[in-house]
C-alpha cells in the first residue's frame, strides 16, 4: 500500500533533511513536455482544450504531492482497520457533492457548456463490473487515477497494469453489445435515483453530506476499536516549499481534488472520468490494425473513432496527469524509473489491469467516474459501486498471495 503521509509540519527538520534535491534533466524535461501539450492542444482544439489541459496538469500535481490513493485507502481500511484515507475521501466528496449542486443548478458553465452529472441506474452489471475493479485493483497494485500519475513519476512496473487496463477495456468495447440496455447481460435492478433531482437540491445536498458524515464516524470507529499504527510520513519540505517538494496533507489533497472536479465540470460540461479515454485508445489501436471497430454497438451513434484524441476531454485530462505527475515527481526528487518485478508480478499487473478495464466499461466507470464523479453528481449508483468494489478488495487481498504479492499485517504502518 502506498505510504499516505499526514501533515509533517511538527518535524520540519526531520522530513526536510530528507528530501532528495530535485532532478534538474527530468524537471526540464517535464517543463518542455508540459509546455508542449499545452501549446498543441491550445492550437489544435482551442481555449476550451487549453483549460482542459492546464487541468490535467493540476490533477496530476494533486495527485502526486497529496500521494492520494484510492487502491490504498481501500486496502488499509480492510487490511489493518486504517481509515484516515478513507476518511479524506469523504472530504473530497463532501467538496465536490456541494460544488456539483451548484454549478449543475446554475445550468451553464465555461465555454457555453450545459453542466450534467453522472447519473446511472443500478443493474447487475454495475455490481459485477464494479467487484471485477475492486479486485483489479488490489492484484494490478492501482486504481485508474493512479495508474496515470504513478506511470508518470516513473514506476515502469505500473505501466504493465496500464497497458492491461487499456487492453481489457478493448475487450468491454467488444463485449458492449451484451451489457448495453439491449443486450442479455443487461438487467435492470433499479432506475437511476439523484439525491439533488428526485428530493431537491438544497435537501438532497443536506442528505449526501450528512451521509458522508455519518461514514468518517464510522470509520472513527473502526480505527479506534482496531488501533492501526500511525501511517508513517513521507518527506516533506518546509514552509512555502511545500507546494512543490514532497507530500501535502492528506485534507489538501481532497479539497483541491474536490475543487479540480467542480471546474473539470464547469469547463467540460461533465465531471472528471478517466477509463472512457481507454476504451477509445483501445478501440483506435484495434482499428489501425484492420478489426472492424465501427460495427460495434458502443461506436453506434459515439463520436471519437475518426477524430483526433485530442476532441476527446479524457484523454486530454489523463495526457495531462502522466505529465503533471512527471513535473511534480522531478520537482521533489523523486522521479525514478522503477524497472519491472517478478513475473508473477507482472502477471498481477497485467490480470489487474484487465479487470478494471473490463469491469469500468459496464460498471458506469472507474474509481473516478462511477465513485468519485458519481456520488458528486449525487447519483444513488456511486454509493453502490464503492460498496460492490469493496467486496472485490476482500477478495483481492485473498488472491494476492498467488501472485506473490504482499498481504498487509495489522501491525503494518505503511501496506
Amino acid at each position: 500500500m502506498s505510504a499516505i503521509a499526514p501533515d509533517a509540519a511538527s518535524h520540519p527538520e526531520q522530513t526536510q533533511a530528507n528530501m532528495p534535491p530535485a532532478q534538474r534533466a527530468a524537471v526540464i524535461t517535464s517543463g518542455v513536455l508540459a509546455l508542449a501539450f499545452l501549446i498543441f492542444a491550445g492550437s489544435d482544439q482551442g481555449a476550451a482544450t487549453f483549460a482542459k489541459a492546464v487541468l490535467g496538469l493540476s490533477l496530476g500535481v494533486t495527485l502526486f504531492h497529496s500521494r492520494f490513493g484510492f487502491t490504498s485507502a481501500w486496502r488499509q481500511l480492510i487490511s489493518v482497520g486504517q481509515g484516515r484515507a478513507l476518511q479524506a475521501h469523504m472530504l473530497m466528496l463532501a467538496v465536490a457533492v456541494i460544488g456539483f449542486s451548484v454549478v449543475i443548478s446554475n445550468g451553464s458553465g465555461f465555454f457555453n457548456t450545459q453542466p450534467a452529472g453522472y447519473v446511472a441506474p443500478i443493474t447487475v452489471g454495475l455490481l459485477i463490473g464494479s467487484f471485477l475493479f475492486g479486485l483489479g485493483m488490489q492484484l494490478g497494485g492501482s486504481c485508474a487515477s493512479g495508474t496515470l500519475y504513478a506511470t508518470g513519476s516513473g514506476h515502469v512496473g505500473v505501466l504493465v497494469t496500464l497497458i492491461g487496463f487499456v487492453a481489457g477495456s478493448g475487450v468491454g468495447v467488444a463485449h458492449s453489445g451484451f451489457w448495453s440496455p439491449t443486450g442479455n447481460g443487461f438487467v435492470k435492478i433499479a432506475d437511476p435515483f439523484s439525491f439533488t433531482a428526485d428530493i431537491g437540491t438544497v435537501t438532497g445536498t443536506i442528505v449526501l453530506v450528512a451521509i458522508l458524515a455519518v461514514v468518517v464516524l464510522g470509520v472513527e470507529q473502526v480505527i479506534r476499536r482496531r488501533r492501526p499504527p500511525q501511517i508513517e510520513p513521507s518527506p516533506a519540505a518546509a514552509g512555502a516549499a511545500r507546494l512543490l517538494r514532497g507530500s501535502w496533507p492528506l485534507w489538501v489533497g481532497a479539497i483541491a481534488l474536490g475543487l479540480l472536479n467542480v471546474v473539470v465540470l464547469a469547463v467540460s460540461g461533465r465531471p472528471w472520468g478517466v477509463t472512457s479515454a481507454f476504451r477509445l485508445w483501445a478501440s483506435k489501436i484495434l482499428d489501425g490494425a484492420g478489426v472492424d471497430v465501427s460495427s460495434w454497438s458502443y461506436w453506434d451513434g459515439r463520436s471519437g473513432l475518426d477524430t483526433s484524441l485530442f476532441t476527446d476531454t479524457t484523454t486530454v485530462l489523463n495526457i495531462g496527469i502522466i505529465i503533471g505527475a512527471l513535473a511534480a515527481s522531478a520537482a521533489a526528487g523523486s522521479f525514478a524509473l522503477v524497472r519491472k518485478g517478478p513475473r508473477q508480478h507482472i502477471a498481477a499487473g497485467l490480470i489487474g489491469g484487465a479487470l478494471m478495464g473490463y469491469g469500468a466499461a459496464f460498471a458506469f466507470g472507474c474509481n473516478i467516474g462511477a465513485y468519485f464523479s458519481g456520488i458528486a453528481s449525487a447519483s444513488l449508483h456511486g454509493w453502490v459501486w464503492a460498496l460492490f468494489a469493496l467486496v472485490g478488495t476482500w477478495v483481492g487481498l485473498k488472491a494476492r498471495p498467488v501472485f506473490g504479492l504482499s498481504v498487509p499485517k495489522p501491525e503494518d504502518s505503511v501496506c
